[in-house]
């Protein structure tokens, strides 16, 4: 018969004298990612690599360092990269609607802003002084002075010709008006039309010939007239000109390297130049308030602004952007809009930048749960990326919802790297559902939740506890109490063999350790500070499992922990509560009958039991097949069921603890109830591995100790899942005072040996087991079924 588990495998203690410091206070702080080889090789491939496509996604269980590990990761590589370059809008004076995107060197778009602030500041003092000059005045008359003589010799000469033709000249707001003079005084129209026909005949002759000479001479004088505003308008363009032109060629010198910028410039001075009124200052609107006067000036000023959207003077390397919140607006960036004189309006100053455009020319970070849960952010970061262009538009427009007239500004050439941090889960369905994820997304870093526990490796989780102290300012950790932090780190990971690479969780761990030794007054944690916090933690979660102990203590939920009972055994499960599992002991039942139903699961019948659960009671069947029904057929009506269960059922753990009951029930052999099973098990009869040993474990011991510990109590596991084993240090001390034990089983044969004291029995050559065993009695039952199912043929029949 099958031994128990030797103690020492109880749990995988980490001996102090391993530890290589007296305390935290004498190690190094860590400054690499230690557990995730795997992941930062593919980090590093991912986020080097500058062909299109090859972003990276960081999958793994939150608080396995991902961020960290891409932050720590891109800190560095960004230092070595160069810095991007800044990024402003400009106004387009060609199209006020699509406003220019211009490229400048790293740290020199404020400073081009600062310079052409500077630039108007100083052309709308240089223009008026030069406008008011004594020379502008100067050549202002000599040039209309010039003009003004040949207009006035053409109206002198109008005026001759209409007194020699007996006429004279007056002006109208309609024209020039030809008044006939007769017997020396001017008639005017309405003593003209009572004149004698013949009369009115010659005198319209005469005027009509005049008439066609005015014309001539007034488009002479409209031409001197043209000749003169243009003459002004050169004038004023050369003045201008002269005025601005020493401080358009510094501008355009000092940006002669930048390509887009001179040519803005220069279109910037043809703007003045045509404008020039506008910098001589607008007349005063009458009845509008002061305060809405200096906005009027203002405003028309805005087009020379330069809005900076993009500035990496303070940034050391290539830009590296952790957008916490991703919505449209802040990764893609918006056009804010104001109210001026009770109308929403909008120009190129006020595009404001996401962190898309923030991040260009280096790394971008983004959390993929809180990518695709903001509305359309997902799919305007997927057009950016395939595109190549950062586009601002707006929400509704992009959708189709919007048609107002607004600005729309040029696209912004793209150039970089996208990291999106998410678990495995969100990768597969993006992988599966969205064709443009894989081929935007070709590189999976992914974060194992485990490392080896070896020496290395639990030094390296000390000097993990070493930096969080250092930057946390928490107090040093003693060996002994690193070495239970790494007893733990191997609870974590429910693997001896195994530390957890949940450092969040740890560092949690230390955090509150330190509280306990902060209210104790001591100047380090020490192992007892670390061993409360692990046991507060629980404390304050484990309510729902102390309330079934008391349960079952009171005889409310009916679990034998002393005695034996024929197909009644006690099985294992877990009860998860999002932050804290727990086991709790069920009563497992096995009725059995002649019968062709073969075994029924009420659970599956109460639409209380799952998928994986109702395969476990299938295979259940497989088993009585291949060992008991090679020379008969089975007769059997059995039932299995989990007493006092009112909850869904779920998972194959408990298959082999529904076998040994159905087992008991057929040989009429009694299972020892102070024994509890967990395990699942196959066709074979071999006993296969499950999760949540050392909670299922727990919750027993738990429910033995309310009920008092008789020196007999144990359970049974899978003997593959030893290597899980990290039981509370109280168990280990029950079992070394003889008060607890764990049977390690292979097949469902050695448990059943077990359970019953009884051998299980082996098959010999001829199909039978060994007399008085397990086997043989259950195969005897069979029979006998199967010959009473047979006996009642014939009766069927009539």
């Amino acid at each position: 018969m099958i031994q128990p588990l030797d103690i020492g495998e109880y749990r995988n203690v980490y001996e102090p004298g391993k530890v290589e410091c007296a305390s935290t206070e004498e190690m190094r702080p860590l400054e690499e990612i230690i557990g995730q080889e795997r992941a930062l090789r593919a980090l590093q491939f991912g986020l080097e690599i500058r062909e299109a496509g090859f972003n990276v996604y960081a999958a793994g269980a939150q608080g396995t360092g991902r961020m960290r590990a891409v932050r720590s990761f891109l800190d560095e590589l960004a230092k070595a990269k160069p810095r991007a370059r800044d990024w402003v809008y400009v106004h387009n004076f060609e199209n006020q609607y699509e406003p220019n995107a211009v490229a400048l060197p790293a740290g020199r778009g404020t400073e081009f802003r600062e310079e052409m602030k500077r630039f108007i500041e100083e052309a709308r003092q240089a223009l008026p002084r030069a406008f008011q000059s004594e020379e502008y005045a100067k050549r202002r008359d000599e040039t209309l002075q010039a003009l003004q003589g040949n207009r006035t010799d053409l109206i002198a000469r109008i005026n001759q010709k209409a007194q020699e033709a007996g006429f004279v000249i007056q002006m109208s707001p309609i024209g020039l008006l030809t008044i006939p003079v007769i017997d020396g005084r001017p008639v005017p129209e309405e003593e003209f039309i009572t004149l004698p026909d013949d009369v009115r005949a010659e005198v319209q002759r005469r005027r009509d010939a005049l008439n066609a000479d005015l014309r001539s001479t007034l488009r002479q004088v409209q031409d001197i007239e043209r000749q003169g505003a243009e003459t002004v308008k050169d004038l004023n363009h050369d003045i201008a000109l002269y005025a601005i032109g020493n401080l358009v060629a510094e501008l355009k010198e000092k940006y002669a390297d930048v390509p887009e910028v001179p040519g803005y410039i220069d279109a910037v001075q043809n703007d003045i130049l045509e404008n020039t009124q506008l910098f001589l200052g607008l007349p005063e609107q009458q009845g509008v308030p002061p305060q809405f006067q200096a906005l009027m000036r203002e405003i028309p000023f805005r087009k020379y602004e330069v809005n900076v959207v993009v500035e990496n003077a303070a940034t050391e390397g290539a830009p590296v952007i952790f957008e916490q919140n991703p919505t449209y607006q802040n990764l893609l960036g918006k056009i804010e809009k104001e109210v001026q004189f009770g109308i929403f309006t909008t120009d190129f100053t006020m595009i404001r930048p996401g962190s898309l455009h923030r991040a260009n020319g280096g790394y971008l970070v983004l959390d993929a749960e809180d990518l695709l849960r903001a509305p359309l952010s997902w799919d305007g970061l997927k057009t950016a990326l395939k595109t190549g262009e950062a586009v601002i538009e707006e929400p509704g427009e992009r959708m189709g919802f919007i048609t107002a007239k607004t600005i729309k500004p040029e696209p912004i050439p793209l150039d970089i790297k996208v990291a999106l941090i998410g678990t495995p889960m969100i990768y597969q369905l993006l992988y599966r559902m969205d064709t443009d994820f894989k081929e935007l997304f070709k590189v999976k870093a992914d974060f194992d939740i485990v490392m080896e526990r070896n020496n290395e490796n639990a030094n390296k989780y000390a000097d993990f506890i070493c930096n969080l102290v250092r930057e946390e300012n928490l107090r040093h950790l003693e060996r002994e109490a690193i070495a239970r932090v790494i007893e733990y780190g191997s609870r974590l990971a429910a693997d001896r063999e195994k530390l957890s690479t949940r450092f969040s969780a740890v560092a949690d761990l230390i955090r509150e350790a330190n509280f306990y030794a902060v209210s104790d007054g001591t100047d380090r944690i020490e192992r007892r500070h670390v061993t409360k916090a692990i046991e507060e933690k629980i404390y304050r979660s484990n309510l729902i499992q102390k309330k079934i102990e008391e349960a079952i203590r009171r005889g409310i939920f009916l679990i034998d922990t002393e005695g034996e009972k024929v197909g009644q055994v006690n099985g294992l499960s877990v009860i998860g509560l999002g932050d804290f599992a727990f086991g709790r002991p069920s009563k497992v039942t096995a009725s059995i009958g002649v019968g062709r139903e073969g075994i029924m699961d009420i659970e599956r019948e109460a639409a209380l039991g799952g998928p994986i659960h109702t395969k476990g009671v299938l295979i259940i069947n497989g088993y009585l097949n291949n060992n008991y029904a090679h020379d008969k057929p089975l007769s059997l009506s059995a039932r299995l069921v989990f007493e006092q269960s009112y909850e869904g059922i779920e998972g194959d753990s408990a298959s082999s603890t529904e076998l040994y009951a159905l087992l008991s029930a057929l040989s009429g052999l009694p299972l020892k109830q102070y024994l509890a099973v967990t395990g699942s098990v196959n066709q074979k009869g071999e006993v296969q591995a499950i999760g949540g040993v050392n909670e299922k474990l727990e919750g027993f011991f738990e429910v033995c100790k309310a009920k008092g510990l008789d020196g007999n109590q144990g359970a049974l596991i899978p003997a593959s899942n030893v290597q899980n084993l990290m039981l509370k240090e109280e168990i280990v001390e029950a079992a070394k005072a003889g008060k607890f034990r764990i049977y390690p089983v292979r097949t469902i044969d050695e448990g059943i040996e077990v359970l019953t004291g009884v051998p299980a029995g082996v098959r010999q050559k001829d199909g039978t087991y060994e007399e008085g065993t397990v086997n043989y009695l259950v195969d005897r039952r069979l029979r006998e079924m199967a010959e009473t199912m047979r006996g009642f043929q014939p009766t069927m029949a009539k």
